[in-house]
């Protein structure tokens, strides 16, 4: 069995040989993952030149600023500052087909490995940095129709997106989008329902009608609406805190329907430092959730440096992982 059927058997609950994994050299990587390339004329509005920080325009135009020593940065500016520019406000050229030429490349070079591609967000990370996210959250209450209005622009250019990557290779489509602090979701779960779901399902329809399966990213807490993202065919869900919504909720709610990808959970178990503890919590992982058929991928978190976390120990979760992983096989 090669990389690419182990994932969609793992993801279709239909007996793997082994947990697929997603680890660094020496151990075992199933999954091959490419992105769109930048749109060849696209320009910024504005440059900036600072000594102390940078700041930069993304494609979208929001302003974003980093300071010394960091990777990461924040919106600062927000491309809509009034709700009266969104009716002349032009979109990304997120779908032209020459972005989708390297991935190709990439693709065709690894015919063995299960193919992932992008997507630019989802509409509640690509809106927030549009508004910033203080304000974003103020007009969900205050201006729900302009919300919706933006929300059915970005969600038509999502889809056109997923109509390019179906003229690829590719597997699956991976988004990112963080909607949980570490206790609640950043909106009630009723607006969630209300404002949110029908983007989802709009867009996972969309991707399934393609043959293509959506991976979805969140930080912190996200258990509430966990149970609408499996019914309504997220296939995969990347959760670095796996622990925050209950490895057992997780099993009986995600069953059948969305595997789990998932390093040992990076705030309450590798920052411990005990080899023993994260090994027991590396096969305590693939036991409820990758036990029975399918249905967990065995991950790993590319900066636990900025967690206080030393590399090692995180390594002895990946050494745990692929030695449990192939002792058991399809369990």
């Amino acid at each position: 069995m090669n990389s690419r059927e182990r994932v969609k058997r793992c993801l279709s609950f239909e007996n793997p040989d082994r947990c697929p994994m997603n680890l660094p050299a020496p151990y075992p990587h199933d999954i091959c993952g490419a992105g769109m390339t930048g749109d060849p004329d696209w320009k910024p509005w504005r440059t900036w030149e600072f000594e102390d920080c940078k700041q930069w325009e993304d494609e979208w135009h929001n302003v974003w600023k980093c300071l010394p020593n960091t990777s990461r940065g924040e919106v600062i500016e927000g491309v809509l500052k009034d709700w009266a520019e969104l009716e002349n406000y032009q979109m990304p050229r997120m779908a032209l087909p020459v972005r989708y030429d390297k991935a190709r490349e990439i693709f065709a070079n690894n015919p063995e490995l299960y193919h992932l591609g992008s997507l630019p967000g989802f509409p509640f990370a690509i809106m927030r940095y549009m508004r910033r996210v203080e304000e974003f959250l103020a007009d969900v209450l205050l201006y729900p129709d302009e919300v919706n209005a933006l929300q059915r622009k970005v969600v038509d250019m999502l889809k056109d997106c997923i109509d390019q990557w179906a003229t690829t290779d590719c597997d699956g489509l991976m988004f990112a989008e963080d909607w949980g602090t570490q206790e609640r979701l950043l909106v009630s779960p009723k607006c969630w329902h209300e404002m949110f779901e029908w983007g989802f399902r709009e867009i996972v329809s969309h991707a399934r009608e393609k043959n293509l399966d959506i991976w979805m990213h969140s930080c912190g807490y996200i258990k509430d609406i966990i149970p609408s993202l499996a019914d309504m065919g997220v296939k995969v869900l990347q959760l670095d805190q796996p622990t925050l919504s209950d490895l057992d909720f997780l099993a009986k709610t995600c069953h059948g329907k969305t595997a789990i990808w998932s390093p040992v959970d990076i705030q309450r178990d590798l920052p411990t430092a005990n080899e023993t503890y994260i090994r027991e919590r590396a096969r305590e992982l693939i036991d409820k959730l990758g036990s029975n058929g399918g249905g967990f991928i065995c991950g790993y978190y590319g900066d636990v440096r900025s967690l206080a976390v030393e590399p090692e120990w995180q390594m002895w979760a990946c050494d745990e992982f692929a030695k449990y992983a192939e002792s058991k096989g399809n369990g």
